[in-house]
């Protein structure tokens, strides 16, 4: 069951009191980006934060050494690293390479203080479903934007499976759990998509005894099954009738240790493409980029917008496609993104928004409404920001409209401390006609601590500005 209170709460006082922890956030750190030349080069951005997260948990979860090669360093999947370690699991690195020391599954202990998850949403709800099956009880917090997130979606199914919650009211952060002796198997379908509902059952059903089923009436990221996998499990994937997947999982596996090269993250190697696409006279290569089917909603969406994206060197590397991404500047047109494309690319719609802004026409954004429960209400944020730079859109609900054209610039765009909002708008800044600024680009450093100099490498111009200007 799922408790609530509207401030501090107690709970297992035998083992341990919880106090509210409000993570603070670093000095705001307003930044510009002024219209660009053309921008040129290659490079290769940091490793994929989804496949990075999971690849620290299920090697805690591993008996034996895991390898992993090319992990993000950003502080999301750090303050994962850290968790793991707070679970008993040995994570060490050594230059690029990071080796994560398991304990088996079952074997998590107890962590002796709160863990803070920072910013890492994607973090502190996969880790819930890691720990629900374990007879110890864990206290979450976060920082600022994350505890102002809700937890319940993921916090329903775990209840199912015998989890006792204690949360802030509106089931958001900090909160405590503490797994049941004998977890449930269950069968959960998805009222939503969700990978990371999805991935935080399975991880749960992995301690349990039994078959865990997920059915996803719709196709959300498979990191998480294609992971299970290739460390051992005993998976069954099939098709629903109707449409959707049903992924059965037998729990109380024994994982083996895995050698795992993290690939290049769509999600930031977006921010470059988009960039290339848009500035006249760029010519850049993105390498080594993830091409899983369920992560290229953005590159086949700018190519039906007419963007200019040669996909070579293609290979596959722990059970992931990969590849180089050639991008020249191109004219784009509007286009209708259909709903059921927003699951593969539900993280680039900001960053797309601004390809529409400078497109040609309308373009539709639709059954986007997950956009709202992000790091901020992305879909708002998105739709204030190109407002205060002159760019003609309307929202509802579920949906985002964005008549492009001359980007005229000029706004000071309010981030909500989410690092998309940032990133996306400092990209807008390099084709509008008057500079962009961000009232703090410091969270970048939660998913792509080198956007800047990376940018800048290209080509991109920033500046930083005095904070009482923005």
């Amino acid at each position: 069951m799922i408790g609530s209170t509207s401030g501090c709460v107690s709970i297992f006082a035998s083992s341990y009191q919880v106090t509210c922890s409000m993570a603070s956030h670093t000095t705001a750190r307003p930044l510009t980006a002024l219209k660009s030349g053309p921008l040129r080069g290659r490079v290769r951005v940091p490793g994929d934060k989804s496949i990075s997260h999971r690849a620290l948990m299920l090697g805690a979860l591993a008996i034996g050494e895991t390898v992993i090669t090319g992990l993000l360093e950003a502080e999301d999947v750090m303050n994962t690293a850290a968790a793991m370690r707070a679970f008993g699991a040995m994570v060490t690195h050594d230059g690029d390479v990071w080796r994560v020391r398991g304990l088996g599954v079952g074997g998590l202990l107890e962590p002796a203080g709160i863990v803070d998850f920072g910013n890492a949403g994607t973090g502190v709800r996969l880790t819930m479903g890691l720990a629900a099956a374990q007879p110890i009880a864990v206290t979450f917090t976060g920082d600022a934007s994350l505890i102002k997130r809700p937890m319940g979606r993921v916090l329903e199914p775990l209840s199912e499976m015998g989890v006792e919650v204690i949360a802030r009211s509106g089931a958001r952060l900090p909160l405590t759990m503490r797994g049941p002796r004998l977890p449930l198997p269950i069968t959960y379908r998805l009222p939503v998509p969700s990978a990371q509902v999805k991935s935080a059952v399975l991880l749960a059903g992995l301690g349990t005894p039994g078959i865990t089923t997920v059915i996803e009436p719709v196709f959300t990221r498979d990191h998480t099954e294609r992971m299970l996998k290739g460390f051992g499990a005993d998976i069954d994937i099939s098709d629903e009738p109707g449409g959707g997947r049903r992924i059965a999982l037998v729990g109380r596996p024994e994982l083996k240790p895995q050698t795992i090269d993290v690939p290049s993250d769509p999600s930031s190697a977006a921010f470059p493409i988009v960039a290339a696409t848009l500035v006249e006279g760029s010519d850049v290569t993105v390498e080594g980029v993830l091409m899983n089917p369920a992560r290229i909603g953005l590159i086949e969406t700018l190519l039906e917008m007419g963007a200019d994206i040669e996909i070579t060197a293609e290979r596959t590397t722990g059970g992931e496609r990969l590849a180089d991404l050639r991008v020249r500047h191109a004219e784009l047109k509007g286009v209708t993104v259909p709903a059921e494309r927003a699951p593969s690319m539900i993280d680039e719609y900001p960053i797309l928004a601004v390809a529409a802004a400078a497109a040609s026409g309308e373009t539709r954004m639709l059954g986007i409404g997950e956009m709202r429960v992000k790091e901020s209400d992305r879909l708002a944020a998105v739709a204030a920001g190109l407002r205060a730079n002159g760019v003609i859109c309307s929202e509802g609900p579920d949906w985002l409209s964005v008549r492009g054209g001359r980007i005229t610039g000029g706004g000071k765009v309010v981030t909500h401390l989410d690092h998309r909002i940032a990133m996306s708008f400092l990209i807008l800044g390099l084709v509008a006609g008057n500079p962009v600024s961000v009232d703090d680009a410091s969270m970048i450093a939660t998913s792509f601590p080198t956007f800047e100099a990376l940018m800048s490498r290209l080509g991109a111009s920033f500046e930083a500005v005095d904070e009482a200007a923005v």
